[in-house]
């Protein structure tokens, strides 16, 4: 158990990457202690401030991975300042990044919404007034019976959201359940492509969020002597002391200190290699694939596979292990490979460097070090497989361990991002048994919407049921942005949400006024987790457990209520507030699921002891993906079709035969390299550059993107090499206009040679701000403008989110 230490040691914990600090330095007018809610000066170990003050603890509850620990700092009822995590030992504390140190600014924001409110203009037109919550909960009831009685619970959806994370604080699916259930989800937004590709590869219960099929940072730390990452910047996603960078910082001083290197593959020098340019290997985005298939020709050529290790544990690397369906037809991964199947093209450095932008002789070191690494660490990020051919991408990145073998040894990786703790100390509000079958993939919601009823398994990826019964005619949408701005193609989406006719009535819950609230047809002021009691465990990225109870640090303004009361509210409507609430308060709810988690874990305080010291953590054990199956493959087969890795599926080849996929598209059995829709070589005259959304320091997500003082010291700004830029007359600080076949924003140029010529990079979150029945154009630069809604051929997912072409010029 960690005890209390209000010494603020310093450590590698107290760490900020130097390009914030700098623009915060640089912004004095702004205060930095005031804008992240640090100690004022003179209060902190004043014994008359400490006296009138009251300590609550909380998370940060957005979704970064951290869920990084605060102390709010109350008087009189208000929260005043915040510390965050100074407990334990200096080298496990959960502290806040810059951008979460702000959250004061959120809970106290100006913007908050306050009051139930009903729309008064057109959908998507932010113009509403205030009512009472009777009226909203009536209303909101009445709707849900209507849609029930009049279409079928399947009408109803509840839309990916992730914009607070808490044990009780979404009770949406327990509510609905009692009432008969929704139309269901699979995937998500952040790894759509790599959850739908690769338990194909590895196995039905292969997935992006455990550590059976990938390996802890903290192995790379501890045992390899070469990291290469794909498309994985944890110093931008992934910030803060409970994120994966400071695992990821311990790492390069440990690989560098044995005479390791780290590669970092991007199209931009990110911020994780920024101060570090020797580890940057550029390269065109939406090619990874294409660099992937060239190192595996090398291995290959220079005979530096580990034929044993495929022959044992792989199906369809060449002929010797290929399925009998698919024997003599020239098919295996390696004759893709070499040139003698498939396309007959032979996968050469030459090849790619075309393709990639990477000199062939670059690639050929790649390869070369991969080869004689004794622990190569190999691990891609989610941006990669974000693209319209991510399905194919995010196995061909997983191929380079598997040609090596190297998998399942100490300081390895499956290629997959780096594992994350599956150790949850305590559980969530039970949601129960959603009797609905029918499931759609998260990103199909806009056509499910549109043409709900012309979905199938085979042209929309549906699951449960051959196709659809209904339309979505009533839209639940609880802490999310993902009904336009944070979805894609926001000008298509709004033409669809706004006609009535086709969904219903749309229901929004948040804290302000977000552009997906806009669309609201009953929108309800939300109270933030630090508004009332909550627990949470920690994130999913640094390799620690851990869990945090606390609160409320001040009252809810205006009428702002929980969640729980008011589903529990909407719950009497129907008759089944009992069953909903089994006669238990949040409170109630809280205590019990931390209890029922201590009793399990003899190791956690008990309930007095954690609402004292408001938060617990230890450290696990490194984990290696995959160790069991490699250590005895018959003992611990893959869940696969034949039980080991398939380079080769049947099943891919099945959908592939069967799935109706529109002209372009593809489905492929093996890893390959396929541009994609607005991938390499689609770039015309009228689209001249390609062009792709990364994740922003000063946001999570588009959570924090509308506090004035981060978009202040971080601002919203497109990248272009000087190269794109001298042609067009373009220097830094100059509005550009961006077009794609999809629409138009104006953004701020950032002039740099941290990006690859022939490519833009604009920050993806920025608030979508437009006169969406005028002329369209997004003042915001939000990213997802310029996104076409063109879900992507097996996950049916959001590839475009890093896809696209666009032509920029002076506003």
């Amino acid at each position: 158990m960690t005890t209390e230490n209000k010494k603020h040691a310093v450590s590698r914990r107290n760490f900020v990457k130097g390009t914030f600090a700098g623009a915060v330095a640089g912004a004095g007018l702004l205060g930095g202690a005031s804008m992240y809610g640090c100690a004022p000066k003179g209060e902190e170990g004043s014994t008359g401030a400490a006296a009138e003050e009251t300590i609550a603890w909380s998370q940060c509850n957005v979704n970064c991975g951290g869920n990084c620990v605060f102390q709010w700092h109350s008087k009189d009822g208000k929260v005043v300042y915040m510390e965050s995590d100074n407990t334990g030992d200096i080298n496990l504390q959960a502290r806040a990044c810059l951008r979460g140190r702000s959250m004061r600014r959120w809970l106290n924001s100006p913007d908050r919404l306050l009051y139930p409110m009903k729309r008064v203009g057109k959908r998507g037109e932010g113009k509403f007034e205030q009512i009472s919550w009777d009226e909203a909960i009536q209303t909101i009831a009445d709707k849900l019976k209507y849609t029930i009685d009049t279409y079928g619970n399947d009408a109803i959806y509840v839309n990916y959201a992730t914009g607070m994370y808490s044990a009780t604080g979404n009770p949406s699916s327990r509510l609905l359940n009692l009432l008969g259930g929704y139309l269901k989800r699979s995937y998500d937004y952040s790894t759509n492509m790599l959850s739908a590709a690769l338990p194909f590869l590895y196995g039905d219960d292969c997935g992006p969020y455990d550590d059976v099929y990938a390996s802890s940072m903290t192995e790379a730390e501890a045992n390899s002597d070469l990291v290469v990452m794909f498309g994985n910047s944890p110093a931008e996603t992934r910030m803060g002391g409970a994120n994966i960078v400071w695992d990821f910082a311990r790492v390069r001083e440990a690989v560098q200190g044995r005479g390791g290197k780290i590669v970092n593959i991007d199209y931009r020098m990110n911020e994780s290699a920024s101060g570090h340019p020797e580890e940057w290997l550029p390269i065109r985005p939406g090619t990874d694939a294409a660099l992937a298939s060239a190192i595996a020709h090398e291995l290959i050529a220079n005979d530096q596979v580990d034929k044993e290790f495929l022959d044992t544990y792989c199906v369809g690397y060449d002929e010797d292990t290929m399925p009998e369906s698919a024997k003599g037809q020239n098919k295996s991964y390696k004759d893709y490979i070499m040139g003698t199947g498939y396309d007959m093209v032979e996968k050469t450095p030459e090849w790619a460097a075309e393709i990639t932008q990477i000199p062939a002789d670059t690639i050929r070191s790649l390869a070369s070090d991969l080869a004689s690494a004794e622990a190569p660490f190999v691990v891609q990020g989610w941006g990669p497989q974000r693209h319209t051919n991510g399905e194919d991408t995010c196995r061909a990145i997983c191929m380079i361990p598997i040609l090596l073998g190297k998998i399942g040894l100490p300081g390895t990786n499956t290629g997959q991002r780096e594992a994350e703790p599956s150790v949850a100390l305590v559980g969530g509000l039970p949601s129960g048994k959603n009797p609905v079958e029918a499931c759609i993939p998260c990103y199909e919601w806009v056509n499910a919407v549109d043409h709900g009823k012309e979905m199938t398994a085979t042209n929309a990826g549906v699951t449960g049921v051959e196709k659809l019964n209904n339309d979505i005619k009533f839209l639940w949408n609880y802490a999310g942005n993902c009904l336009t701005n944070q979805h894609g193609d926001i000008n298509y989406t709004h033409e669809v949400l706004s006609d009535e006719s086709k969904c219903e009535f749309i229901l929004v819950w948040d804290t302000v006024m977000t552009d997906s609230a806009k669309y609201a047809d009953i929108l309800l002021p939300d109270a933030m987790r630090s508004e009332q009691l909550n627990m949470k465990t920690n994130g999913y990225t640094e390799w620690y457990t851990g869990v945090v109870v606390g609160g409320p640090a001040q009252d809810a303004p205006g009428e702002c209520r929980t969640s729980y009361d008011v589903m529990a509210d909407i719950a009497d409507k129907f008759g089944v507030k009992d069953q909903f609430t089994e006669g238990k308060t949040q409170e109630d709810w809280i205590r019990e699921l931390y209890e029922a988690g201590a009793e399990k874990d003899s190791e956690m305080p008990s309930w007095d002891e954690i609402v004292k010291q408001g938060v617990y953590k230890r450290e696990l054990p490194t984990a290696i993906g995959l160790k069991d199956f490699r250590d005895d493959p018959e003992a611990n087969p893959l869940a696969t079709p034949s039980g080991k890795i398939e380079i080769y599926s049947e099943r891919l080849a099945d959908i592939a035969a069967t799935w109706e996929l529109e002209e372009g598209e593809t489905i492929n059995p093996i890893p390959v390299f396929t541009p994609g829709f607005q991938g390499y070589g689609s770039v015309n005259d009228e689209y001249p550059l390609y062009c792709t959304g990364f994740h922003h320091k000063s946001r999570t997500h588009s959570s924090f993107g509308f506090i004035p003082e981060l978009e202040q010291v971080a601002r919203q700004q497109l990248w272009i090499n000087p190269a794109d830029a001298e042609s067009r007359g373009i220097v830094s600080g100059d509005m550009l206009s961006v077009k794609s076949p999809a629409g138009e924003i104006r953004i701020e140029a950032k002039v740099t040679s941290r990006i690859v010529p022939g490519t833009v990079g604009i920050p993806q979150g920025a608030w979508h701000k437009a006169d969406m029945f005028g002329d369209k154009v997004d003042e915001g630069g939000c990213v997802n403008t310029l996104t076409t809604y063109k879900p992507t051929p097996l996950a049916k997912g959001n590839g475009n989110a890093h896809s696209m072409i666009v032509q920029v010029a002076k506003a």
